[in-house]
């Protein structure tokens, strides 16, 4: 398939003005990448919204970037540049896990992308954790706001929905390994999660969706899942060392169903991210190819898609070795899919 030249520059620039004017420049799009961006956004009509963990890789010059750049202009300016690449439609904001943004600061950042593009926003840790942590990320007491409804539509919901209107994807609250308090005490735990979810559902727009991740495989049980489907919140497929392998997180996705798919592949098996950076850094090419885990994520894509939803999906450097790579290898395994 052959695109005119015009056609091709509208499909990269459209809707991004900042791309002219910012220093950070995106790289050359190959003519593979436009035909598989606009092959799939053609077949799935826009509704599959593939990207990455964050932006600021300065080794990812030549995949996104124009050049390499320094990590930390990245942060600042490399936004614009990274959603004008063709197969980059969404990004998980997993910054706000750590920071909770305000309003203006989603807004600075919805300001950046094209009318298409979908942010996948983590839930602060200061609702979505059940202990507090030190700068080393070990417990060290009980967080009393662990899954406070008020606090999470203040400092979560609120500011990224008025920041970011209609590019708000999913707001994902990823419990982090619970303390046995919470994890033996599953009662408690839906009750919690029950609160949580009656006070954003009113305030969340309709274009928009919750999803819940874990990170303990114990939580992979039918009442949870009888929970989600309930109030319409999607499990989140989170592709790590600490959870099982896609296939063994597949039944959740089926007692959900249907709905959208969201997934973040972050991590994997037997890796450690400590590790995972040493050895794979500058991550500018596929060093550790995970194909059955690549293959069973576009199988549950494909699924979903030809079932009339959407999908999120964001990949870590810490996947495969580069997550841009992982990306355009997951574009080109949908697209020869047969119709």
């Amino acid at each position: 398939m052959k695109q005119s030249e015009a056609s091709l520059q509208s499909l990269l620039f459209d809707d991004v003005p900042a791309v002219e004017k910012t220093a950070v420049l995106p790289a050359l799009p190959s003519s593979e990448w436009l035909e598989l961006a606009h092959a799939l956004n053609e077949r799935w009509q826009g509704r599959l919204h593939l990207g990455t963990s964050s932006w600021n890789f300065t080794g990812w010059a030549g995949l996104v970037w124009a050049q390499a750049y320094p990590e930390a202009r990245l942060s600042r300016e490399g936004l614009p540049a990274y959603a004008a690449h063709p197969l980059l439609r969404t990004v998980s904001l997993d910054r706000a896990f750590y920071r909770p943004l305000d309003a203006a600061g989603y807004a600075a950042l919805g300001a950046q992308v094209p009318a298409h593009f979908r942010f996948v926003v983590k839930a602060a840790a200061l609702v979505s954790d059940a202990v507090q942590r030190d700068g080393g990320g070990r417990a060290e007491r009980s967080n009393p706001n662990f899954l406070d409804p008020g606090l999470a539509l203040e400092q979560c919901l609120r500011p990224a929905v008025q920041g970011l209107g209609d590019k708000l994807g999913v707001l994902v609250f990823q419990l982090s390994p619970l303390p046995p308090a919470w994890l033996h005490d599953p009662l408690r735990l839906e009750q919690q999660l029950e609160r949580l979810w009656q006070a954003l559902l009113p305030e969340l727009p309709a274009d928009s969706r919750l999803a819940l991740e874990l990170r303990d495989p114990e939580l992979l049980q039918p009442w949870l899942a009888a929970h989600l489907k309930a109030f319409g919140v999607r499990y989140c497929v989170g592709l790590h060392d600490r959870m099982p392998v896609i296939d063994r997180q597949l039944p959740m996705l089926r007692a959900t169903w249907p709905g959208d798919l969201v997934c973040r592949w972050n991590l994997q098996l037997g890796q450690s991210y400590a590790g995972a950076k040493d050895r794979w850094a500058p991550f500018d090419k596929l060093v550790a190819p995970d194909l059955p885990t690549r293959q069973g994520l576009v199988k549950v894509m494909a699924g979903t898609l030809s079932a009339g939803h959407s999908v999120y999906v964001t990949v870590n450097n810490k996947a495969e070795g580069c997550a841009p790579c992982s990306v355009l290898e997951l574009a080109r395994a949908l697209a020869a899919l047969p119709a």
